[in-house]
């Protein structure tokens, strides 16, 4: 990449000059060290204030700056390099709320983030890049867990999710109408509060009002208000959902439900601007960010004559797609486990899951999607008195769809593995089981009879899985297993496993 300097004066090196800016003194070594193995040559500055300096004295033609210092902010100091002119590529990275500093370092023109910590060749990548003009990969994030508030937590690393969270960080620089789509229970008002919450409005109120639990009768009144009077009850003066949004987000979740007089008042509002309360006379202006969310198909809804086609069009300029929890399934483990530091918070007792037992939650189709999950961890912690929790025992708490969704059809193969689980989670469960097996060898003797000793762990869980599924019937484990029924009764002897 060509960089046109500052000052004439200063003339190009014989080797890209790279400015790493963070207030660690364990992490510039680490990563001069690296870079310099690469061939750059590297400057370390420990505050903002230093970086500007520098810019000033000599040339650089790539800054990698962390956000949070103690000495200044590094999103800031990036400001204040674009304000001066100073056009180098900037690399940002960060190990806090994550997702909002992605955001703020894209808008300000950074060509990657890296979410700490990080691997060196993932940094080696990036400065390539940023050197030959090439665009960053598809990912902001590789832990799963973006906090965009302390009681607003996105969660989920898998191939949907992401696309989820590109759409987001697109979203909030700007006031653009929102529609989020999704199956109940997906998360769908967790999405419009981060919406709010990375915006610029995120100082105002954030009012949130379901369409579906509101008598037909009284939606208007909620969403405009009332006058004293207006109505039979209507006692004294009443502020709807607009007045008390304003200068902030709306958020009107089941918009599907919405009566038509009401669907045509709130056209109305959209197009001009302004409302009156429910008897008033006095518009006032409307200054809120509309957000909405449904689990219909609106299109379907417009055919049958219950929904305004004007207004979809008015509500729907950009949605958002949450997947259902059947369709990221790789997901699953990390909701697990932050539902259950989430229980733990609360004063639940900690729990911990066997190999089974995520295979039993992953395979599950889930009907009532991360909504179901969250209640039935919570009903685990509550019920299940063993530490460490097994198929088993997930078996006889979670409740089986009354029709199964055909993404998760059952197959007639082998535990159904390949088909029903994406490759990502099997790469998911991978890492798990090789972290466990690692702490485990750790501990053993090295004359131990490794195979023989940790076969049973690794059958007893799959057998038990098998069993559960099937109703204890063992004839139809160990078809499902693709075993022998005698085979089948011999492990449950050895092994000591018991069905439930």
């Amino acid at each position: 990449m060509s960089i046109t300097p500052k000052h004439p004066s200063f003339a190009a090196a014989s080797s890209k000059h790279v400015l790493i800016l963070d207030d660690d003194v364990s992490i510039l070594t680490v990563l001069s060290r690296s870079l310099e193995k690469d061939g750059y040559r590297v400057s370390v500055v420990a505050t903002p204030e230093e970086a500007t300096r520098k810019l000033g004295k000599e040339w650089v033609d790539l800054i990698i700056t962390d956000v949070t210092m103690p000495g200044g902010n590094g999103l800031a100091a990036l400001k204040e390099w674009r304000a001066r002119a100073y056009t180098m590529p900037v690399i940002v990275m960060s190990a806090h709320k994550l997702l909002l500093h992605a955001a703020q370092a894209q808008e300000l023109g950074a060509v990657e983030f890296l979410a700490k910590p990080f691997d060196l060749n993932v940094l080696s990548a990036s400065v390539a890049r940023a050197f030959d003009g090439k665009p960053a990969p598809k990912e902001i994030d590789d832990s799963g867990v973006l906090t965009v508030a302390p009681d607003t937590v996105l969660v989920g690393k898998s191939t949907a999710m992401q696309e989820v969270y590109r759409t987001l960080v697109g979203l909030i620089s700007n006031d653009v109408t929102v529609m989020v789509l999704g199956e109940s229970g997906t998360g769908k008002e967790l999405i419009a509060r981060a919406l709010h919450l990375l915006g610029a409005r995120k100082h105002k109120p954030f009012i949130a009002l379901n369409m579906a639990a509101i008598p037909k009768e009284l939606v208007e009144s909620a969403l405009f208000g009332h006058e004293k009077g207006a109505f039979t009850g209507a006692h004294q003066r009443q502020p709807g959902a607009f007045e008390q949004a304003q200068g902030g987000t709306l958020f009107l979740d089941e918009i599907g439900d919405m009566p038509m007089e009401a669907q045509t008042r709130l056209l109305r509002v959209l197009q001009e601007g302004s409302f009156t309360t429910v008897g008033g006379t006095r518009y006032m202006q409307s200054d809120v960010r509309i957000v909405t969310a449904t689990h219909q198909d609106l299109r379907k809804q417009i055919a049958a004559g219950k929904f305004r086609e004007d207004l979809f069009y008015r509500l729907h300029v950009v949605p958002v797609n949450l997947p259902p929890l059947r369709a990221r399934a790789e997901d699953i483990p990390i909701l697990t486990e932050h539902f259950l530091t989430e229980a733990a918070t609360q004063g639940l007792p900690h729990k911990a899951f066997d190999t089974s037992a995520m295979l039993a939650l992953m395979h599950h189709s889930w009907p009532g999607n991360v909504r179901e999950l969250k209640h039935l961890i919570v009903r685990i912690c509550t019920t299940v008195p063993k530490a460490t929790v097994s198929a088993g025992d997930i078996s006889q708490l979670i409740t089986p769809p009354a029709v199964p969704p055909a993404a998760v059809a059952p197959s007639t193969s082998p535990l159904a593995v390949p088909t029903a689980i994406p490759q990502e989670a099997m790469r998911v469960l991978e890492i798990r089981l090789r972290k466990e097996l690692t702490s485990l060898l750790q501990k053993m003797p090295p004359d131990a009879a490794l195979y023989e000793q940790l076969q049973p762990l690794f059958e007893r869980p799959l057998i038990e899985l098998a069993l559960a599924e099937q109703g204890g019937s063992q004839v139809k484990a160990a078809r499902r297993l693709g075993i022998n029924r005698n085979t089948l009764r011999t492990k449950i002897k050895q092994l000591d496993v018991k069905s439930s």
